[in-house]
């Protein structure tokens, strides 16, 4: 059996609609690290029932910087899920950043947010609870069991459309209609 060897970093996920797993059905998710050792990455499309403003409350930082406190917290993957992450645009230098590109950051570190609520910057972000994890060669496996479609990722797609609207987005990346998908898998 083949396995798909690329790297997908920076990339996003689409979740076929026969995805069974509910953490990941109709997920859009941001690869931001992809090697031999597995990969890491954020659904970016699944917003929680909680802010910014509750959020930071919660962790006692205050949130003074304009336009962030009614931004929704996501869910970001079933792996450690009362940590944050913050995905970022530009990466910056923090305490602890996956460094995607030069042009993204993905974030762990409490000093981020101390910043965004005290300047606003980076001003492009998403915030999530949790991330998504596959071990080495998981991931390759549910590409190979067509789980997954893949594309380049888009920044614009993440920071200047709502939520609901980044799935069907991504797909048409594709030259696809969601909806359009069937839930039976095929093999070429």
């Amino acid at each position: 059996m083949d396995t798909v060897s690329s790297n997908l970093t920076h990339h996003f996920l689409i979740a076929m609609p026969s995805m069974a797993d509910p953490h990941f059905a109709r997920a859009l998710t941001y690869i931001a690290e992809h090697n031999d050792q597995g990969a890491l990455g954020v659904i970016v499309n699944r917003p929680i029932d909680m802010t910014l403003a509750t959020l930071f409350e919660r962790i006692e930082l205050p949130l003074d910087a304009e336009g962030f406190a009614d931004q929704p917290v996501y869910f970001g993957g079933p792996v450690q899920t009362d940590r944050g992450f913050v995905l970022h645009r530009p990466s910056g230098e923090w305490h602890s950043t996956l460094r995607v590109n030069d042009e993204v950051g993905l974030t762990s570190s409490r000093d981020i947010l101390q910043v965004i609520g005290a300047t606003g910057e980076p001003s492009e972000v998403l915030v999530s609870l949790g991330y998504a994890g596959w071990d080495a060669g998981q991931l390759e496996q549910e590409l190979a069991d067509n789980a997954w479609l893949t594309v380049p990722a888009d920044m614009a797609i993440i920071f200047d459309l709502p939520p609901e609207e980044r799935l069907a987005a991504a797909m048409l990346k594709l030259g696809v209609d969601f909806a359009k998908l069937s839930e039976v898998a095929g093999h070429a």
